[in-house]
């Protein structure tokens, strides 16, 4: 694959605004490997290899266990996620599949019972925030691994 654009540069301020979004969002009231899943799951959905690649080796870093992983597209049927994390993971889904009837109530209610208003307010922001990475980096075809030493990724491992 070869990168169109490179938006970061073209669009510097832009950039550092949608940065500073996300850097905030560390400050949430989300776990960080609920943030990470999020993370992960959005960009397996819309096909961004740029941050699939970004944000499992993030998770890694984070202590995320390799087959939990490996189990987040099945996330559904695996045993290996707990309750709250199957929450996020559908409120995930939902809001980056939107139906043209919206977030069902049923999906809102199952999230609504594992986490606070705040705390699903936050993650609402989270899962915000992947989609517009995303959609970014599909768009200008971020090579993925192109940004590891800048992000401090090459920690992981996983080259």
């Amino acid at each position: 694959m070869t990168q169109r654009i490179n938006y970061i540069q073209q669009s510097p301020e832009l950039f550092k605004k949608l940065l500073e979004f996300s850097n905030q969002l560390k400050d949430s009231k989300i776990e960080e490997s609920i943030r990470d899943l999020v993370s992960i799951r959005a960009s397996q959905i819309n096909g961004c290899g740029f941050c699939v690649d970004m944000h499992v080796k993030e998770a890694r870093i984070h202590g995320e266990r390799e087959l939990r992983l490996h189990h987040l597209a099945i996330w559904r049927d695996s045993p290996l996620f707990a309750s709250r994390e199957r929450a996020a993971l559908a409120w995930t889904e939902a809001l980056t599949r939107l139906e043209e009837s919206g977030v069902s109530d049923d999906i809102y209610e199952r999230v609504r019972t594992r986490f606070s208003e705040k705390e699903l307010s936050d993650l609402t922001y989270e899962v915000m925030a992947i989609n517009a990475w995303n959609r970014a980096n599909i768009a200008c075809r971020t090579v993925p691994g192109s940004a590891d030493k800048a992000f401090g990724l090459d920690k992981a491992n996983l080259a």
